[in-house]
């Protein structure tokens, strides 16, 4: 799939149209857009950051597991 390449005129047109549909500065539009894209950016980090603390509970968890059945049979050889 290739990437479209659209003209710097094609690029502002819709940032006119939708400002003055708005009533708001085009300037505020980008500003909107560029805070948008940071807050996502954001959200993208923590949602990794949520999925790898997901699967480092679970290694851990699994772990733990692991340790209780294994100190259950020892503790049943020693008696």
């Amino acid at each position: 799939m290739s990437k479209s390449n659209f003209t710097e005129e094609f690029k502002r047109d819709p940032v006119a149209e939708v400002s003055q549909r708005l009533g708001v500065s085009q300037h505020s539009l980008y500003e909107w857009k560029k805070k948008f894209a940071a807050s996502n950016a954001k959200g993208n980090d923590e949602a990794e950051e949520i999925r790898r603390l997901k699967k480092e509970l679970a290694r851990v968890t699994e772990e733990r597991d692991i340790l209780k059945k294994a100190a259950a049979y020892f503790a049943r050889d020693a008696k």
